[in-house]
């Protein structure tokens, strides 16, 4: 199981867009107000553009009937992480912000752009199991956790109407038009076609490029002394992969599909924390700056933990 190398050509990626964003906005290179323009473009065109393509290609009649047991497992999983995640995000912050936004990187691991690297890498037969799998993530982060835990927010009990404004957000009505195209069997242009996949593929590097630039105006020692950064991510790559390669270990794989349902799950679990704890705040004017280095430190230090948990499920469960 050769898993450095999809890793690793993660890492330089991820780490290339995050250096070149430090640069350009330590250097002066670029105007003051770029990272706010591209967390507006992430929020109203990039990261609904993917999220409309993963649901119009995944979210068909054929795949939910033939892939219905991947995607229950997908429900249980993204539920179970969302219990563990409440609890333990309080532990690790003790500001209510921090607690939200640090419930979303637990819950919503990077099990898009990282995850699909990896299962291409590992396990390319199993690759499409795992866009079916991760559907029910996708699902209550649009339903759940921009609305509530990075849009939402604390001043009091919100009425009726802060909460519904919450919910009208391009990524939202992007996987609702997503959904609805999906379901129906809509055959869009291939140009259309094209330009939802570009436009989503411009997500996590623009993610990157904006987590370079919020680390260029912060003191970046400063950051990396936060040691409740590190409560949280040994929390993420640590705690919830054990917890996971420990529950699994004692369910029988009396089937192909059980097999694949565990691995997709393995993935998902082991991944660092996600990207639109960056993104979706900042294009609502709030600070990332903790956010950026849960992003920085939890994927710098996946690259040793992702190996490890994955060899260890592969001796106790495979």
């Amino acid at each position: 199981m050769d898993l450095f190398v999809p890793i690793l050509n993660q890492m330089i990626f991820l780490f290339a867009f995050i250096l070149i964003g430090f640069v350009l906005s330590k250097g002066k290179f670029i105007p003051d107000n770029s990272a706010s323009v591209l967390s507006r473009l992430e929020n109203i065109l990039f990261v609904p553009a993917l999220v409309m393509g993963t649901f119009i290609t995944n979210c068909t009649p054929e795949t939910l009937s033939a892939q219905w047991k991947v995607l229950l497992g997908g429900a249980v999983l993204v539920l179970v992480m969302i219990l563990i995640s409440l609890p333990l995000a309080k532990v690790c912050f003790k500001e209510k912000y921090l607690q939200k936004i640090s419930t979303y990187g637990l819950a919503f691991a990077n099990f898009g752009f990282m995850g699909n690297a990896i299962m291409k890498g590992i396990f390319p037969e199993l690759f499409f199991n795992y866009l079916v799998f991760t559907l029910p993530f996708w699902f209550m982060i649009y339903v759940w956790g921009v609305p509530t835990l990075l849009i939402g927010t604390d001043e009091g009990k919100r009425g009726l109407k802060a909460r519904a404004k919450a919910f009208v957000n391009p990524m939202f009505i992007g996987m609702l038009i997503g959904i609805v195209i999906g379901l129906s069997g809509l055959k869009l242009p291939s140009a259309v076609s094209s330009v939802i996949t570009v436009s989503g593929d411009c997500m996590s590097p623009v993610a990157m490029l904006l987590t370079g630039m919020t680390i260029a105006k912060i003191n970046l020692l400063t950051l990396l002394k936060k040691w409740r950064i590190y409560l949280v991510t040994a929390v993420k790559l640590l705690l919830f992969p054990l917890l996971y390669i420990g529950i699994v270990a004692f369910i029988p794989l009396h089937s192909e599909i059980m097999k694949t349902v565990l691995i997709c799950g393995m993935n998902v679990a082991c991944m660092p924390m996600g990207l639109n704890s960056i993104v979706v705040p900042a294009g609502y004017g709030k600070d990332t700056t903790d956010a950026a280095g849960m992003a920085l430190v939890s994927h710098t230090l996946s690259v040793v933990t992702i190996p490890l948990m994955y060899l260890l499920f592969q001796a106790v469960v495979l």
